[in-house]
């Protein structure tokens, strides 16, 4: 499994996948050719179909700015490495000097074709929960002191970082105000929502109110291009945040708490992003949204000092629930039903921890079986509910 780097991914929404991947793909691109004249670019299933809603031309032509960059959008070629491909292609003198293949594969993370040596490098040889778990028994570590022990103390700084940009995100959505760009008038709700206090708001009322701003806000400045960090998706970022900042708030956890909470969080991502997928346009919503719901249950399990048992009971209730979710953004934009969707599986998070409190020794179904049942759940799902905006609400509403 790959570093904690390659999952917290601090930079521009609306997409991990259609806007980092991407960019981060023409800027590679781009620094092995900067002599070249102009640059080709072809984009590829749920790449194409979205384009504009996810900013994915946008973000390219920036990244390759500013030598003069041509992108082909072609929505029928179905064979496919991956539903997020690219292919860029460098000229120089009128004639082709190099050509890729990219694959977007989610979380803003890629995958070059026939350039293997150009891939991460690995930081942990367990390759699944069951094989961590055992690991940590064996050895005596929590997943935080497993994640520190595989890539050294350094991470703990870079998690920091990634925890000041997270709550940086809530305190920037709970001020905006307006209208999110993109053609659908969709309006920020976060600030609204975190002030309708009342005097004899209930605890639980209370709970939900907070935790939802906090996913909304998050969701929101994802949504307007803001800066967020991939938990373990653009589309998905608001959850983990939100559950964190609350639960901060209200038990007066330090930051060197959440820093743990993080890295236990990471390795549930990491696993599901090893042994599936985090990516909606290969396996749907369940894979983006499913995903940050089980990172936010782990780390919120770490959190309150929980064994490993009860935090793969976390992790695994908070999947199977979304199990089937599908990816379906009107009109392509990460907003329909994306926002409101970090915020109830946050709300869910804290659920799926309360559960495994009072009921782990009665489980049947361990975290890497349900990893398994989604990843195939998804490859299951038809194409037009995978990111493609061809079916669900987003074909839907434009019947309304």
């Amino acid at each position: 499994m790959k570093s904690l780097q390659e999952l917290y991914r601090i930079g521009r929404g609306p997409s991990s996948s259609h806007t980092m991947g991407p960019d981060r793909a023409a800027r590679r691109f781009g620094a092995e050719h900067p002599d070249a004249d102009e640059y080709m670019i072809t984009l590829y299933g749920s790449l194409a179909k979205t384009a504009l809603g996810h900013m994915t031309d946008k973000a390219i032509r920036e990244a390759l700015s500013p030598k003069p960059v041509n992108i082909t959008i072609d929505q029928f070629t179905t064979d496919l490495p991956h539903p997020n491909t690219m292919d860029f292609i460098a000229i120089k003198d009128l004639k082709v000097v190099d050509k890729w293949r990219v694959m977007s594969i989610g979380g803003g993370a890629i995958r070059i074709e026939g350039k293997p040596h150009m891939d991460s490098p690995d930081f942990y040889k367990e390759k699944n929960f069951t094989q961590i778990k055992e690991y940590c028994e064996k050895n005596h570590l929590r997943l935080y002191e497993y994640v520190m022990q595989a890539e050294g103390p350094e991470i703990c700084d870079y998690l920091d970082n990634v925890w000041h940009q997270m709550k940086l995100s809530i305190k920037e959505g709970l001020k905006a105000t307006g209208i999110l760009e993109g053609g659908l008038q969709l309006q920020r709700k976060a600030r609204y929502l975190y002030s309708q206090k009342h005097m004899d708001e209930s605890p639980s009322t209370k709970e939900n109110r907070l935790v939802c701003s906090y996913a909304f806000a998050v969701s929101e400045q994802n949504a307007g291009g803001g800066i967020v960090v991939t938990a373990p998706t653009c589309g998905s970022c608001g959850v983990l945040p939100a559950v964190l900042k609350y639960m901060q708030e209200r038990n007066g956890f330090s930051d060197k708490d959440i820093v743990k909470a993080l890295a236990a969080a990471g390795v549930i991502g990491n696993v599901i992003k090893t042994n599936a997928s985090i990516s909606g346009a290969e396996c749907g919503c369940q894979a983006e949204i499913g995903s940050a719901c089980s990172m936010a249950s782990a780390g919120l399990a770490e959190l309150f000092g929980m064994d490993l048992d009860q935090i793969e009971y976390a992790a695994e209730v908070a999947m199977e629930h979304h199990l089937g979710l599908t990816c379906d953004p009107i009109m392509g934009l990460v907003q329909i039903p994306c926002i409101e969707r970090n915020a109830v599986a946050a709300m869910r998070a804290i659920n799926s921890v309360s559960l495994a409190n009072f009921l782990t020794h009665t489980r049947k179904i361990s975290f890497d079986v349900v990893v398994e049942t989604m990843y195939e759940t998804g490859r299951d799902l038809f194409s037009k509910y995978r990111e493609t905006s061809e079916g669900g609400l987003a074909i839907k509403y434009n019947k309304v």
